[in-house]
C-alpha cells in the first residue's frame, strides 16, 4: 500500500515539474527574444550613427577643400608652368575673380 501511495504522488509530483519546465522553458525562450531584438536595435543605431558620422566627416572635408581653393586664387597670384628653357605658360591671367 505504501509502494501504491508512492506512485500515485510520484505522477503527480512530476506532472508538476513537467508543466514547471515547461513554463521555465517558455520564460527562457522569451527573455532570449527581448535580448536578441534589443541586441539586433543596438546594433541598428550604431550603424545608423555610424553612417551619419561618415557624411558629417565627408561633408567638412569637402567644405573644407573649397575654401582652401578659394583662398588660393583670391591672393592674386597667377599659375605658371615651366615648359623648358626660358619658356613659361600662365593660366589664369586673363580671368577675372
Amino acid at each position: 500500500m505504501v509502494k501504491d501511495f508512492a506512485a500515485r504522488n510520484g505522477s503527480a509530483l512530476r506532472s508538476l515539474a513537467a508543466v514547471g519546465a515547461a513554463l521555465a522553458t517558455a520564460a527562457a525562450v522569451l527573455v532570449g527574444a527581448v535580448l536578441a531584438v534589443f541586441a539586433a536595435a543596438t546594433v541598428a543605431v550604431i550603424a545608423i550613427m555610424t553612417s551619419a558620422l561618415l557624411a558629417l566627416a565627408g561633408l567638412a572635408l569637402r567644405a573644407r577643400r573649397s575654401v582652401r581653393a578659394r583662398r588660393a586664387a583670391s591672393d592674386g597670384v597667377i599659375e605658371a608652368r615651366h615648359l623648358g628653357g626660358h619658356h613659361w605658360v600662365a593660366y589664369g591671367w586673363n580671368e577675372r575673380s
